[in-house]
């Protein structure tokens, strides 16, 4: 059996939304000091729409491929259905990752989540 899902494969190897958005509404930096994944979300914010997301990712195959799920499942949804954004869902959504790689969605929850907070907190809510 493979390792990782045929998703899995293609996110790491064609990554989504890879980049920066400059002047993001919000930026949210989370890591992982166990593994060394490193991952960093930007977002633009248009109506509580997430209008825009990109990251850049230091990691695993599993850390990238999470990432890239992450900001497609999350790009064009209210902020409201962002914050819902589970690791089960992404993990999901990449047909499954080795359990001892659960920690890669993990950080991708938690970045996007950094990520709203920062906006938040520049609106002053």
């Amino acid at each position: 059996m493979a390792l990782y899902s045929e998703k899995v494969m293609d996110h790491f190897l064609n990554p989504r939304n890879v980049g920066v958005i400059e002047n993001a509404d919000g930026v949210g930096e989370v890591g992982n000091a166990k593994c060394g994944d490193i991952m960093k979300m930007y977002l633009k914010i248009d109506d509580d729409t997430i209008s825009d997301v990109k990251f850049e990712t230091f990691g695993c195959a599993s850390a990238i491929a999470s990432s890239s799920m992450a900001t497609e499942l999350i790009k064009g949804q209210k902020i409201q259905d962002a914050m819902k954004l589970t690791n089960k869902a992404v993990a999901e959504a990449l047909d499954g990752l080795p359990d001892y790689k659960m920690h890669c969605s993990v950080l991708a929850e938690e970045a996007i989540k950094a990520a709203l907070d920062d906006y938040y907190e520049k609106k002053g809510n």
